[in-house]
């Protein structure tokens, strides 16, 4: 009994990478090609951004952190904030909460 539960074990452990692979198909050449599903999904940009509610840089258009926010004529971020750019508008953030404090539409051209 004690041989047939390690040759069980022994088995499962050699077949379970082996049944994790991804399929793979041959073509006519014997090349390998792998099939993998198109998981990229269309972006949804946002173009407005309220204030109260939670930013999320992966909906934002262009976006990038303001460091030179003198340059843009904004007013300096209060500790614990920072502007960041989404598309024209520049959005002031609370850096640990995302929520948006302010926005200034087309503070950027």
């Amino acid at each position: 009994m004690k041989k047939f539960i390690i040759a069980a074990l022994a088995a499962t452990i050699v077949t379970t990478p082996v049944m994790a692979a991804p399929y793979q198909s041959h073509d006519n050449r014997g090349r390998i090609e792998q099939n993998h599903r198109n998981d990229q999904r269309q972006v949804q940009y946002r173009t407005n951004w309220k204030k109260g509610e939670r930013f999320d840089y992966r909906q934002a258009r262009n976006y990038r952190v303001v460091t030179n926010y003198r340059q843009y004529h904004l007013r300096e971020a209060p500790r614990g904030y920072r502007w960041v750019q989404s598309g024209n508008d520049a959005i002031l953030i609370g850096i640990t909460s995302g929520i948006v404090a302010s926005v200034l539409a087309g503070a950027f051209h």
